[in-house]
């Protein structure tokens, strides 16, 4: 079996082409160790997580192009994730279930729910 050896520099999502290679990467790379997500570009979002905010939901959200954020859980071997400015609504508690998991930075996502007991 070949082994692939996986950089331990950061890797940003954020435009549809960097998040469309991190799906390919999830298969390809999936020991990748840092990620950030950003905001996609206009027109487009995360998926929306359980218990959103339906307000935010109906009313800017309506006709973006969603994009599956649960990706992040195929990364096996995750210890940095960083959520910067990234239009997360609602809860996401997938994107804490890394075992590995040792540094999470969040800033300015107004709309990602937090249940401090999965962390």
């Amino acid at each position: 079996a070949k082994e692939t050896i996986v950089p331990k520099t950061e890797f940003v999502v954020d435009s549809v082409t960097k998040y469309n290679a991190l799906v390919v990467m999830s298969t390809a790379l999936p020991n990748l160790q840092q990620i950030t997500l950003r905001r996609l570009g206009g027109g487009h979002k995360y998926s929306d997580g359980e218990d959103s905010y339906v307000e935010r939901t109906i009313s800017s959200t309506t006709d973006n192009i969603e994009h599956d954020v649960s990706i992040i859980s195929k990364f096996s071997r995750l210890h940095s994730l960083k959520l910067s400015r990234a239009p997360l609504n609602g809860r996401c508690d997938f994107l804490f279930h890394s075992p590995l998991l040792q540094k999470l930075e969040i800033s300015e996502c107004p709309f990602l729910k937090l249940d401090l007991e999965v962390l």
